[in-house]
């Protein structure tokens, strides 16, 4: 642990890739493999591999109080020291510099003893958690300490991501980088292919269901003519609506262990998100298949055309009834804050579930047939995701609309199916809708294979953003037909077209209290977009943040309480009124235009904005750029 502490030490002082490369490709090469992968897993910024979802589930003020306890440090002198760093980590390192609480010599930790030791932090509950803590911290030297303070409160931060440790046991062990890549996305698990990589058996590593895959990402384009600008042939453009809901990646097959069919939802941000939506993921299981699946969790309106729509609406509904291959829809996507209610809920109230349906709009396909099939075009994907679609519903894959043909002819897996549900404790059904045959089974929700368009012409690309728009919907996805899938990547092999009300992406720095019946809630936040690193030899994915902007519309008294409570427990520097945050809160939020200001380090200021929702599915990683305001601001100079 001690050459471990060091290692980390030496990565966080240098901002160069290939430092920090060769640093960790030495430490791997140095050691036993066991060691090595537990060192791969650790310098992830995990405590366990990413597949198996386990969580030390450590708090702040556990790891505060223990930290006064063996170091004989005051409260004062611990807010102190934080004060110093705005990191506990490294305020421990200070405490135990400055220890008034001799402790007898203790053998080093080492890399199997702390994994050992985590695993039991994790599967202890409670008081059960602090003895095991405590012992880890007597035996720990000063920088000991400082990571495994970072380690338990889930802040390594040291500036190493994930794909330079693939990067570095490619160069430990002579293997190309891709490779390496290849397997820890296969696997879910980095030490295991630090393990295949020190044996020069990557290739046998296979696909393991229910860990996420990052997700393709999208650029943004300015208007139609700028997106075709990039699609000279138009045969292989695929254009799809985008939608306004939870972008979510599902893995269905075989439970390892009972052999019965298994769900798992992810977000964009890879959390599990299952128990969220528990009557999607029952009507998944009809997939009955080994598959992954990525779409979008849609707020869904069924029987949408005898619900007061409008003539148009109602006559799209009466076409999808017509339609051989549509049976038995009859609804349409609705906007984002329809399903906002559903976010965050581990275990949503039969009610909530009853006012907010939902379905699943599957776009892509990522496994099948016990193939990742990320590396074939997506004109083949595609076929793939038809031919599912087929045998579930028994219907021909529905060709590709043109432009003109103004119906939403949505292929899907019927809703039709019922499920039987447990009673809670007032023995009311879970699941069950007003529509309901009886209290024990309802209807499941419906799966939806995303239509597709075709359009040659910026005029017609326009009609059909426009006719996207009038469902309700963002805007238009446009994706080249040769293109691979590139998780966790953005380029120009996907372009989104997105709705004229200009918006960004911004992550909270801080915080303030309201006025009037907002005066005892933090309320009024400021924010902030990625700008380049402040060291010019630092690599592309570090950045600074910079602030753009304030705004304290948007959001509904709940979430403005929920946030406040968030906002206290996340508070770097405490200055009476405002309050500097953890920069982890994405917003979206919208403005009527940019302006040149010298208030922001980024010299720009949004003018009017407001909140239009919380983004909980996108990282700070992926927020608006600070290019990307500046672009904003010279198009508005152009008009």
């Amino acid at each position: 642990m001690r050459d471990f502490a060091e290692l980390c030490e030496s990565i966080s002082r240098t901002t160069k890739k290939l430092e920090k490369t060769r640093l960790v490709a030495e430490f791997i090469k140095s050691r036993p493999v066991d060691e090595a992968a537990h060192a791969a897993v650790f310098l992830s910024g995990r405590a366990f591999p990413a597949y198996e979802e386990t969580v030390l589930s450590v708090g702040g003020a556990l790891l505060s109080r223990l930290l006064q306890e063996v170091t004989g440090a005051t409260g004062h002198q611990l807010t102190l020291a934080y004060r110093r760093h705005g990191d506990l980590g490294s305020a421990a390192f200070d405490l135990y510099s400055e220890k008034r609480i001799d402790t007898p010599s203790q053998p080093e930790i080492t890399l199997h003893e702390l994994e050992s030791a985590f695993r039991k932090i994790a599967a202890a509950s409670g008081a059960a958690k602090t003895p095991i803590i405590r012992d880890l911290l007597l035996r720990a030297s000063p920088l000991e300490a400082k990571y495994l303070i970072k380690f338990m409160g889930g802040d390594l931060r040291i500036g190493l991501r994930e794909s330079l440790v693939e990067e570095a046991i490619g160069k430990a062990f002579d293997e190309p980088h891709d490779l390496v890549r290849r397997a820890n996305m296969l696997l879910g698990n980095i030490g295991a292919a630090l393990r295949y990589a020190a044996a020069h058996q990557l290739n046998q590593a296979r696909m393991r269901l229910f860990h996420p895959i990052g997700a393709m990402l999208a650029s943004p384009t300015e208007n139609a003519a700028d997106a075709l600008s990039y699609f000279p042939d138009p045969a292989r453009l695929q254009i799809e609506d985008k939608y306004d809901g939870i972008r979510a990646q599902v893995h269905c097959g075989a439970d390892v262990g009972t052999k019965e069919t298994r769900v798992a939802i992810f977000s964009r941000t890879m959390d599990n998100i299952t128990e969220s939506f528990p009557e999607l993921a029952e009507a998944l299981k009809r997939l009955s298949e080994d598959v992954i699946l990525d779409g979008e969790i849609l707020a869904w309106e069924s029987n949408a055309g005898e619900r007061g729509a409008s003539a148009e609406l109602r006559e799209q509904s009466a076409r999808a009834k017509r339609s051989a291959r549509s049976p038995g829809i009859n609804g349409r996507a609705l906007p984002f804050t329809h399903i906002q209610q559903r976010l965050g809920r581990k275990s949503p109230s039969a009610e909530l579930i009853r006012q907010y349906p939902v379905a699943y709009m599957a776009f892509d396909v990522l496994y099948a047939n016990g193939d990742l099939i990320i590396e074939k075009p997506l004109r083949e994907r595609r076929k793939i995701l038809e031919s599912l679609f087929e045998k579930r519903v028994g219907a021909p894959p529905a060709p590709s609309s043109q432009v003109g043909r103004d119906g939403m002819e949505f292929v899907v897996i019927p809703a039709s199916g019922k499920s039987r549900t447990k009673k809670s404790s007032s023995q009311q059904d879970l699941f069950a809708g007003p529509t309901a045959p009886d209290a024990d089974s309802v209807p499941l929700p419906p799966l939806v294979r995303a239509p597709t368009y075709r359009a040659s012409s910026a005029e017609e690309l326009d009609q059909l953003f426009d006719a996207a728009q009038s469902r309700g919907n963002e805007g238009l996805m446009l994706k080249d037909l040769d293109s691979l899938y590139t998780p966790g990547r953005r380029g120009k092999a996907w372009l989104k077209v997105k709705r004229e009300l200009a918006t960004l992406d911004v992550v909270v720095t801080g915080v303030e209290f309201g006025h009037g019946k907002r005066a005892g809630v933090l309320s009024d936040y400021t924010f902030a977009v990625r700008g380049p690193s402040a060291d010019p030899d630092a690599p592309k994915s570090e950045f600074t943040l910079l602030n753009v902007g304030k705004a304290y519309s948007g959001l509904t008294d709940r979430e403005i309480a929920d946030m406040t409570e968030w906002f206290k427990a996340h508070t770097r520097e405490d200055r009476g009124f405002f309050r500097s945050v953890d920069p982890e809160i994405v917003l979206e939020v919208a403005f009527n235009n940019v302006m040149e200001s010298d208030r922001h380090e980024s010299g720009y200021a949004l003018r009017f904005p407001r909140i239009m929702r919380l983004r909980p599915d996108k990282p700070v990683a992926e927020i608006d750029t600070l290019e990307r305001v500046r672009e904003l601001f010279e198009n508005q100079h152009k008009k």
